[in-house]
């Protein structure tokens, strides 16, 4: 079965497509053990409210509007990074302590892992749906990506900074989870824009060398 990436011509429908049962598989049996083994399910639930809006978006959209291969298998990457994430509370994560341990770091860096994901693993199906959804330009496609990054990661830490000091304070610290860090969300934005440049930089490189054209 041929692998889709943003320029292939044709897709696979979803019920002879194997890569998509398998990234569906892979997310759902990490989804549900991080479900079963939290140790926070306040945390839990607000930390997938997004997933779960996020989710339902595909499905909904999938008849009109299906994503390559490729796209879906960055977003189950990330998807499956985040949910994990939310298993533990990221400040608390147990991967990300064996990294501060192994790189000997002054904190436990699993949520910038996660920023720095979001613009580095999503930049790619953000610009394939302008390109092959909207038809938007091509060097439009590029840029939006980046700044649609940037927006969403400023718009969030909004959202976390409501979730901690006015709807729901009591889970605000292990939302928060900046670990002391009064640059925190500054940090967060630029990591998060520094993956959708590396990510459109890299692919742009690859289309370069390999001569590919794209409209």
């Amino acid at each position: 079965m041929p692998f889709t990436t943003a320029i292939s011509p044709e897709r696979t429908p979803f019920a002879k497509n194997p890569w998509l049962w398998a990234f569906l598989g892979i997310f759902t049996i990490i989804w549900t053990s991080t479900l079963i083994g939290t140790n926070d399910m306040n945390n839990w639930l607000l930390e997938n409210t997004l997933t779960v809006i996020f989710f339902l978006f595909l499905i909904f959209t999938y008849k009109k509007y299906q994503f390559s291969d490729l796209t879906y298998l960055l977003i189950c990457v990330y998807m499956c990074l985040h949910v994990y994430g939310a298993k533990y509370t990221y400040a608390e994560n147990p991967f990300g302590y064996w990294l501060k341990d192994y790189m000997v770091w002054e904190r436990n860096h699993y949520d910038r892992i996660v920023h720095f994901s979001f613009g580095f693993l999503l930049a790619y199906p953000m610009r394939e749906l302008f390109l092959k959804w909207i038809k938007y330009p091509t060097i439009v496609a590029w840029v939006l990506p980046i700044e649609i990054t940037l927006s969403i990661s400023g718009f969030y830490e909004l959202i976390e900074w409501a979730v901690a000091d006015i709807f729901f304070p009591a889970q605000g610290v292990a939302y928060l989870g900046t670990q002391g860090d009064i640059w925190d969300a500054q940090k967060d934005i630029f990591l998060a824009f520094l993956g959708a440049i590396l990510a459109t930089t890299i692919v742009s490189l690859v289309k370069r060398f390999f001569k590919i054209h794209e409209s």
